[in-house]
């Protein structure tokens, strides 16, 4: 053994600075060294876990009490699942049958509790410029969410019209009755179309209240005060305050009532 072998040799024995050298361990050939000891993994605490479960199932439960109620199931049914209205994009639209048109959203079907939100991705989506027209055709319905829908109406500059259109934009007679006529009355301009009909009744509320005829009142003072903004006279309260049954008005009456701006046929 050469002087540099033992010098090698003691250094390897010298891996204790106090104490005897020990020589270390020797692993058997071919065998890899065992991989450094892992720290433990750190785990969730129990309560961590417990308060975790109590807020999923809070969330869960308040969830279901607000679905469970029928206005809320109404409104996501309405808003999600099948729309109570319907609409389709009229590129040119002839309101008075000359070679002119406008643009046009016909809109038609029940307005339900979610139809102000329905309707106003679909004037996005149609993208109507202020003068375009939003031609209406519905018995009626919620009486808040055709405010609304008026006050979007208005907010944009649109004009409105009742009817219908066929395959190449020209325009038919139709219907707008109860809230629709609150919907209508929303247009900058708003057309009489020959032959379409607007009917106007009492508007009542259909949930429980303690005082009826206080709430009767509240509802006639809202939409005076709506219908007056839209520059409608308020001779329109006092029709609709006749009867609880529809009443169409004639040409002339919607036209006296200024409901009517602009009409498109004698009346």
């Amino acid at each position: 053994m050469s002087a540099g072998d033992n010098q090698d040799g003691e250094n390897r024995l010298r891996s204790s600075p106090t104490g005897p050298a020990v020589a270390p361990p020797r692993l058997p050939a071919g065998q890899a060294p065992a991989p450094p000891p892992q720290p433990p993994r750190r785990k969730w605490h129990f309560w961590t876990v417990a308060i975790f479960i109590l807020l999923v199932a809070g969330v869960c439960i308040r969830a279901y009490r607000e679905l469970s109620q029928p206005e809320a199931w109404h409104y996501w049914k309405d808003q999600y699942v099948s729309p109570s209205l319907t609409s389709q994009v009229i590129d040119t639209l002839h309101l008075d049958g000359s070679s002119r048109g406008r643009r046009a959203l016909f809109v038609s079907g029940t307005i339900g509790p979610a139809a102000a939100s329905w309707f106003r991705s679909r004037l996005d989506q149609a993208n109507l410029a202020p003068g375009d027209i939003v031609l209406l055709a519905s018995p009626g319905g919620d009486l808040n969410q055709a405010v609304i829908m008026g006050e979007i109406i208005r907010s944009r500059g649109l004009a409105t019209a009742v009817g219908s259109a066929d395959d190449v934009g020209r325009i038919k007679p139709g219907y707008c009755a109860s809230a629709c006529v609150l919907a209508y009355a929303g247009g900058k301009a708003r057309y009489g179309v020959l032959g379409s009909a607007l009917g106007v009744h009492r508007f009542v509320t259909t949930k429980p209240v303690s005082d009826p005829v206080a709430e009767a009142q509240r509802i006639s003072g809202a939409v005076l005060g709506y219908m007056t903004k839209m520059g409608v006279s308020s001779s329109i309260v006092e029709a609709m305050s006749e009867t609880r049954d529809i009443r169409w008005l004639s040409p002339k009456q919607a036209l006296a009532m200024n409901l009517v701006t602009d009409p498109l046929g004698t009346p």
